[in-house]
């Protein structure tokens, strides 16, 4: 993992969490810290301090970030085979001929 790659998340009690920075970028909150333009320290240093969270909160926000990288991905391509599916089922049922029913 280079360090550009990653993102140093500190906690309350200067617990260190390096992230992979997509896993952090779940958070548009953390997203715009460190993307913001204007040289901010979060933008330079790859870093973001949370004086206010606590080690165990912060570990299972990180948690959480690379849980959510999973889901997403998994959910998406179940998502896209469902919709290539119905796509199938309803070229199926549009080819046939309508049924009078008297």
């Amino acid at each position: 993992m280079k360090k550009e790659d990653t993102v140093k998340l500190i906690s309350a009690e200067g617990f260190e969490f390096v992230v992979h920075k997509d896993a952090a970028m779940v958070s548009q909150t953390i997203r715009n810290m460190l993307t913001s333009p204007g040289g901010f320290a979060e933008t330079e240093l790859g870093e973001v301090t949370f004086p206010e969270i606590s080690t165990t909160i912060l570990e299972k926000i990180c948690k959480y970030f690379y849980w959510n990288l999973q889901f997403a991905r998994t959910q998406l391509a179940a998502v896209c085979r469902g919709v290539q599916s119905l796509k199938a089922v309803c070229s199926v049922l549009v080819s046939f001929p309508p049924r009078v029913f008297g």
